[in-house]
């Protein structure tokens, strides 16, 4: 009785032990060693904006970083020309080295140019049968600054009035809330915005390579007008790299920059805005004092180190590995701002071997507009559980 009561003893456990070898190794949950929030070191500082009018600045990448606060859309008189490049090189774009088709001038060309040279606005010479390639027409609006180019471009892309609701929509879908464009050139009072909404369009508008060598040319070469020289004579100084002066208007000067900086050995790009100055001359140094205050207070740190512990996981039995960065993640950071972060991890099920390397998931990091997903790979060999842990164990 005694041995059939052990025999069946061990046939279950034999059972049981074959029911606990065959259920599902049990995924296990990385978990995050970095903080989820990190304030970046000391307090925003006290940007120098100008006394008169208003302004905003912006860091390639991390964002708006600060505005004057009393914004108010004002005429932006020839940096609506920033937008009307922007829409010619959507309809129509250009790679760098390309001069695109050939525009031939007629009557009417010629027309809109004695018309707004007889109103003293800013044009370069035309005439009939003059050819000028899409990008020398561009040089032409952006460099001196031609209103009549700027109008010649929107009748060639299909109509003024056409062209215009293209920038309208162009604004609304980068969320220029106080932005409305009436024409072209920005000769209309009605072309309208603020430092914010042109710093974000000059950030979009120099991503365009080809605007982005336009606008950083002291001069340029026309069949008809000659060389043509940059209205921006502060190309070059503290690090500008362009973008687009604009003044005529009773309103004063505007200046939208952007500016190369030099921060801890790399280099940045600053964006910013200044409109209602009393002169073009007063618009430049208030953009210097901007630049110079990024040089001073911008700092670029190593947020993640190639190799540094992002999360760890450890197996119920025994196994463990650290989950590290694959990457430097090198951003440049302001004052007072906070890194957030995020572990995106999924539960790690280990039932082979997984070589060092081994691809697991990713840690979200955000500060102002950075968005980056750092890969995360395993620092060491993880093997899965032997036998007796599988037989034996009890709750996993």
């Amino acid at each position: 009785m005694r041995v059939r009561v052990g025999a069946a003893l061990l046939l279950i456990l034999a059972a049981a032990a074959t029911v606990n070898y065959l259920r599902p190794i049990p995924a296990v949950t990385p978990v995050a060693l970095l903080p989820s929030t990190d304030r970046v070191q000391g307090s925003a500082p006290s940007l120098p904006w100008p006394v008169h009018g208003s302004g905003a600045l912006a860091i390639a990448h991390l964002g708006m970083i600060g505005s004057s606060g009393n914004e108010q859309a004002i005429p932006a008189a020839s940096v609506t020309k920033v937008m009307s490049a922007l829409v010619i090189l959507t309809d129509r774009p250009l790679k760098k080295g390309e001069a695109g088709p050939t525009i031939t001038l007629t009557d009417a060309d010629v027309q809109i140019y004695q018309t707004d040279l007889a109103a003293k606005q800013s044009v370069v010479k035309v005439q009939a049968g003059e050819q000028l390639t899409e990008l020398q027409a561009l040089e032409g609006m952006l460099i001196p600054s031609a209103n009549n180019l700027a109008e010649t471009l929107a009748r060639w892309d299909g109509g003024e009035i056409d062209f215009v609701k293209k920038m309208n929509s162009r604004a609304a879908s980068l969320h220029l809330a106080h932005t409305v464009f009436a024409d072209t050139s920005g000769a209309a009072a009605g072309s309208v915005s603020t430092p914010s909404d042109l710093v974000v369009a000059g950030i979009a508008a120099m991503q365009d390579e080809v605007f982005a060598q336009i606008v950083a040319m002291g001069q340029a070469e026309l069949p008809v007008a000659g060389t043509v020289y940059n209205v921006n004579y502060a190309l070059g100084l503290d690090g500008i790299v362009g973008i687009k002066t604009g003044s005529g208007l009773a309103t004063g000067a505007n200046f939208l920059f952007a500016a190369n900086v030099t921060v801890d050995g790399v280099t940045v790009v600053a964006y910013g805005c200044v409109m209602g100055q009393p002169t073009l001359d007063i618009a430049f140094s208030a953009a210097e004092a901007l630049i110079n205050t990024v040089s001073a207070d911008l700092h670029v740190r190593r947020v993640i180190a190639r190799g540094q512990a992002v999360a760890s996981v450890a197996m119920p039995w025994g196994a463990q590995t650290d989950l590290i960065s694959a990457v430097d993640v090198d951003l440049a950071e302001w004052p007072g701002m906070v890194l957030r972060q995020r572990l995106d991890a999924a539960p790690l099920v280990v039932d082979h071997p997984l070589p060092p390397t081994t691809r697991v998931g990713s840690e979200h990091v955000v500060l102002g507009d950075y968005v980056v997903d750092v890969p995360l790979v395993t620092a060491d060999q993880l093997y899965p559980p032997g036998r007796f842990w599988r037989i034996t164990r009890l709750s996993f």
